[in-house]
């Protein structure tokens, strides 16, 4: 991929909206992006002291999802023999991403072009592995639902989808350093009473399928409905068959940014710290991923990126890198 040009902050009308979700997700193919498929969805258990998707107890009483990832060795280097090697031979790195996510990762229909904070930090680890990124990364375009099993069977190298590091998942894959902190919230129309998640009980709440999200939902005895893309969920939103999305604020804002009918309501429910989800056969590059998100804390880039994808202000400091090992 080569020019990239971002979206305006502005409300995109309703109707809008809908033509550019479709448009998005037809045209995933046509601009290097691969299809989605359908496999079984994952559910995954939060950290100690969070609600979990089924209400299952964390992977082990000591995980610690925040420190759970391996230290940098040094600055980011691409050794022979390493993982980092074999990506650099190939030519490109394969990361499995988001196209439907405001803000984090999405495709912006006048460019043709994914973008997004999560973009950014796939543009730094693959500028660290070849000297630019330009030409150097194929974009697999993913549902929540794909993300692990995509990382398990060697699809992709690396996974950037707003994906929470939990217990659970990190049985299964590696995670970077956490890169952000997103945390649970409720998106209704403006016209709506409702004021929280608990407000919803008995009442169809939409969000994705294979998103840790389900489980709060359930648990304030609202009605989970799933989906595959968050853009499903505010077309279902917009036509009145959901009361509402929950989710993390990051997507919520995504989604309100593009429907100036929806506000966000509630106290943060959950902490949602994400991770850059990567295959536990590789922890070369787990390890060299987090040499270049230390870069980016420190040299300005991590909140560039954040400032300029209007995720907030002030910008905050960005996470402390925690490691297990």
């Amino acid at each position: 991929m080569n020019a990239r040009t971002r979206l305006t902050g502005k409300p995109w009308p309703r109707v809008l909206m809908v033509v550019l979700a479709t448009f998005g997700l037809a045209l995933g193919a046509a601009t290097a992006v691969a299809a989605p498929g359908q496999p079984a969805a994952d559910r995954a258990a939060r950290a100690p002291g969070v609600a979990s998707a089924q209400g299952a107890a964390p992977a082990t009483a000591n995980c610690r999802p925040e420190a759970s990832s391996l230290s940098p060795s040094g600055p980011p280097q691409v050794t022979p023999g390493s993982f980092m090697a074999t990506i650099r031979a190939r030519g490109y790195l394969i990361a499995g991403v988001d196209q439907s996510t405001y803000h984090f990762g999405f495709l912006n229909p006048l460019t043709g072009q994914i973008e997004g904070f999560d973009i950014d930090m796939i543009h730094a680890v693959a500028s660290a592995i070849f000297g630019t990124y330009q030409n150097h990364v194929q974009y697999k375009a993913i549902s929540d639902n794909q993300r692990i099993p995509d990382i398990l069977n060697g699809t992709v190298d690396i996974v950037a989808h707003t994906m929470t590091i939990t217990c659970d998942r990190l049985r299964k894959v590696d995670f970077s350093s956490v890169y952000f902190d997103a945390h649970q919230r409720v998106l209704v129309l403006k016209n709506s009473p409702v004021q929280d998640l608990a407000g919803l009980r008995g009442q169809k709440v939409c969000a994705t399928k294979g998103s840790d999200s389900l489980g709060p939902i359930a648990a304030a005895k609202a009605v989970p409905v799933a989906v595959t893309y968050w853009t499903d969920c505010l077309v279902l939103l917009q036509q009145g068959d959901v009361a509402a999305i929950s989710t993390d604020d990051t997507i919520l804002d995504g989604l309100a940014a593009q429907d100036p009918w929806t506000k966000l309501v509630g106290p943060p429910l959950t902490n949602e710290p994400y991770g850059l989800a990567i295959s536990k056969q590789h922890q070369d590059f787990v390890r060299f991923v987090n040499a270049v998100l230390q870069q980016l804390r420190t040299n300005g880039q991590w909140a560039a990126s954040y400032a300029r994808w209007q995720l907030g202000t002030p910008v905050p400091a960005p996470p402390p890198a925690q490691y297990g090992g």
